[in-house]
């Protein structure tokens, strides 16, 4: 971005939501990453709609990011336009057995309000550290639970600035998969259909969710969550370890031995060293198993 176009940003926006040369490390859960040309707070629709025809008429790169959870930034950083939703597209209300949650809202807030409401069917997400926009792009879930068996419908800006409400099918959900992966719409809101439950029983089953994430991820340690996706058939944690990579490293970027299907950060790890143990990790996989492991994690920038 030329000075002009970093004063017009500015003026856009407002200079209180717009930093520049901000270090994503410091908003990924990798704890990994360079910095972003300009770090922009979306604080309405109007907003988003002003900013994404600001960086198209100019040619400027456009990230939309959520909680930063599944995804590792190039070490070089990503230049042009990171933006994000602030609180004030965060919010959370309930219609009867419906919740309807902004994209900026977290999966957790989203579970707890369910909890206090008394409404079953989120429990699955109380422990995902995303966001409801990127948990609608990716299909998030965990435990047998994923974002399409409770998203009723999602309302959605379009590239022409048109806002408009996807139903469930529209969506066209799959495996870490939706539209949102192949048509350019930005998640607004959602709404989730949830239904009647026991407060007692909604909590234990959190808890006993908890307790699993606990006793069997890498909490303790910066990671992206599950570095690959699960092939058909197969487990990749289980492919990794039969291959002899558990804790294999490269530099701070680790097999995880408490659970082979995460690459976790013990410090200092750059994209870079990630980067070349995922390569190494799917490499040795194929050539142990011939299962080739796809990546769940979003690389992103340079």
């Amino acid at each position: 971005m030329n000075e002009d176009q970093k004063k017009k940003l500015i003026e856009l926006i407002g200079e209180e939501n717009v930093v520049f040369d901000e270090p994503m490390n410091k908003h990924t859960t990798f704890r990994i990453g360079g910095n972003a040309e300009s770090f922009v707070r979306v604080q309405s629709t109007k907003e988003m709609d002003v900013l994404t025809d600001f960086c198209r008429e100019n040619d400027i790169p456009f990230f939309l990011l959520g909680k930063g959870s599944n995804i590792l930034v190039g070490d070089n950083g990503i230049p042009g336009v990171v933006a994000y939703f602030g609180e004030e597209m965060s919010s959370i209300t309930v219609k009867g057995n419906m919740i309807i949650a902004e994209a900026g809202a977290t999966l957790a807030a989203v579970a707890n309000t369910a909890l206090q409401k008394g409404l079953t069917g989120f429990e699955f997400a109380a422990g995902i550290p995303g966001s409801v926009g990127g948990a609608l792009r990716m299909n998030a879930g965990a435990y047998g639970g994923d974002m399409a068996q409770v998203v009723e419908w999602v309302r959605v800006l379009s590239p022409d600035g048109e806002i408009k409400t996807l139903t469930n099918e529209e969506m066209e959900f799959g495996y870490r998969h939706s539209i949102l992966k192949d048509i350019p719409y930005i998640a607004l809101a959602a709404g989730i259909a949830l239904e009647t439950g026991d407060e007692k029983s909604i909590r234990f089953a959190m808890l006993e969710l908890a307790n699993r994430r606990k006793e069997k991820q890498p909490l303790e340690y910066p990671s992206a969550g599950s570095t690959f996706k699960r092939p058909e058939g197969y487990f990749a944690g289980k492919l990794i370890s039969e291959a002899g990579l558990s804790g294999a490293r490269i530099h701070d970027a680790v097999v995880s031995e408490k659970h082979n299907g995460f690459i976790i950060n013990e410090g200092c790890a750059s994209a870079e060293d990630v980067k070349t143990l995922i390569e190494i990790v799917r490499r040795k996989v194929y050539e142990q198993s011939g299962v080739l492991l796809e990546p769940e994690i979003i690389m992103v920038g340079e």
